[in-house]
């Protein structure tokens, strides 16, 4: 990483507009840099304006007055081969934010950036463009996170996916909770303070936002690799259905957009936000990135554990029917030798009553079973060669197989679930005897549990998929090791899992 006196001489030199005298704010990139949605061409460029970033008014310190961000895209580190530049104006109306949609890049390959704003420049963040189509020989390497409670620990584990340097980070959601600083992890309370109460205005959610971006291991792992992000509950509220107020969705949907790296399509429109999408890694992998939040219908039995008595039609959804088919016609139109399938909450069945009656989480895909099972047989009458589905939501490591019949242990495996835990939700979290595990043992097709907190990294080859289920051991304090904890592996046109090892 340079030093910021080499970044201002490397912008004097490269092509960023002439340092002009001091404008009137302080250092505004106290949040970082960041880049997302990749495509062969370009990626989105990301930062916001915020010398004050936890500003009570939610506009983080700024002047009323749009501000001209300058942006340069190179391919070197040093900043000095520029190939793209541009100015993009940061206004008061969307949190002088940036998003920039860079285009005509070579595929697949790294790219660095950075931006100026006044006498400031930021850091330097490292982007790349997926290969091109009808290229299959690069593998990628995936880091995968999910649940990053700011209050019950730091976020040591986004260093260690900073340091592995990976294609991309995917982010399934609770990137950031919206619960205020009276919400005690228990036993032991809080490591970090939230300082404030619940996130209900759209202020509230700006300074959320912000507040989890000072982090400085947050930023680097922006900094690093491109994101694919999508929100799940704790961005808006926990456990919510499109039954919530929809001015909460609203001022929500609004914050998230202004901190993330999306594209334009993404940018809300009142209380709707068009999350789901799909990007391709050359002819190696597709990858469909759903929303389970927006279009599901309502809980019958509450979000938690439970034997719903209540009848469940068939037409009942998690995705809403647009999606769905969505998801359906991109799985037949593929062609990708892996299709990856990022989503939020547990796929696959996780009963904890081992006797005949069905103990299931009501907010997972076990709440909506006829959905589950027109997707799964959706992607089978397609065609789909290799199948992962990758979960969030859970706080814990899970891997197994994926079944049409989970009452029949003889099912054969139609593809394979990849759940990662948390990246400090519930905190510290402790070892497990895996043959003692009663949830492994009542649900077969289920190969591994771990409930430490961590991430996975995937390496996607044309001959198989390895999932690392890195862990570290306490988030309570900051430091710890990433260990590899597990490697499962998935073979293509293989049946089901192997390891783990």
């Amino acid at each position: 990483m340079l030093s910021r006196r080499s970044f201002l001489a490397a912008g004097l030199s490269s092509g960023l507009p002439s340092l002009v005298p001091a404008a009137p704010f302080g250092e505004p990139f106290t949040l970082g840099v960041a880049s997302g949605d990749p495509d062969p061409g370009g990626f989105v460029l990301w930062t916001r304006l915020a010398p004050a970033p936890l500003a009570e008014d939610g506009l983080g310190g700024m002047p009323e007055a749009p501000v001209p961000v300058h942006w340069q895209v190179s391919t070197d580190p040093e900043g000095r081969k520029v190939v793209r530049r541009g100015t993009q104006e940061a206004v008061r109306e969307w949190a002088h934010t940036v998003h920039v949609e860079v285009t005509g890049l070579r595929p697949g390959r790294p790219y660095w950036y950075r931006f100026k704003a006044g006498a400031h420049l930021s850091p330097t963040g490292r982007a790349l463009t997926a290969p091109a189509p009808g290229t299959t020989a690069r593998p990628l390497r995936l880091a995968v996170c999910s649940c990053a409670n700011y209050q019950h620990g730091y976020f040591t584990a986004y260093a260690a996916i900073a340091s592995e340097q990976p294609d991309l980070v995917l982010n399934l959601g609770d990137y950031i909770y919206e619960q205020g600083s009276d919400q005690q992890l228990e036993p032991g309370g809080n490591v970090r303070d939230h300082q404030g109460a619940e996130a209900v205005t759209l202020a509230d959610y700006r300074r959320r936002h912000a507040l989890y971006k000072t982090d400085p291991d947050l930023r680097a792992a922006h900094a690093a690799a491109p994101w694919v992000a999508v929100l799940d509950d704790h961005e808006v509220l926990n456990n919510w259905t499109s039954l919530i107020p929809a001015e909460r969705r609203r001022v929500a949907f609004r914050a998230y957009y202004e901190h993330m790296p999306l594209r334009q399509g993404a940018r809300p429109g009142g209380t709707a936000v068009q999350l789901y999408r799909r990007l391709r890694w050359g002819d190696l992998a597709a990858l469909h990135v759903l929303d389970t939040r927006q279009y599901r219908d309502p809980h019958l039995c509450g979000a938690g554990y439970s034997n719903c008595p209540l009848p469940a039609g068939p037409s009942r959804t998690m995705l809403g029917l647009d999606q769905e088919q969505w998801l359906l016609d991109g799985l037949r139109r593929s062609r990708a030798r892996w299709d990856l399938i990022g989503q939020q909450v547990f796929f696959g069945q996780r009963d904890r009553d081992p006797g005949p009656d069905r103990l299931v989480r009501q907010d997972a895909w076990d709440g909506y079973t006829a959905a589950r099972l027109r997707v799964t047989e959706g992607w089978i009458q397609a065609g789909a060669r290799n199948v992962a589905v990758l979960t969030g939501d859970v706080h814990a490591h899970w891997a197994g197989n994926l079944v049409l019949d989970y009452d029949d242990p003889a099912s054969r495996p139609i593809g394979a679930e990849f759940a990662v835990t948390s990246i400090t939700s519930g905190g510290d979290g402790h070892d497990i005897d895996q043959a003692a595990d009663p949830l492994l043992a009542a649900n077969p097709h289920l190969k591994l549990h771990l409930r430490h907190r961590g991430y996975l990294m995937l390496r996607v080859t044309p001959s198989d998929l390895t999932a690392d289920f890195k862990i570290l051991r306490y988030v309570s304090r900051p430091g710890a090791p990433a260990e590899k904890a597990a490697t499962l592996t998935l073979r293509d046109r293989g049946q089901g899992l192997s390891g783990p090892a």
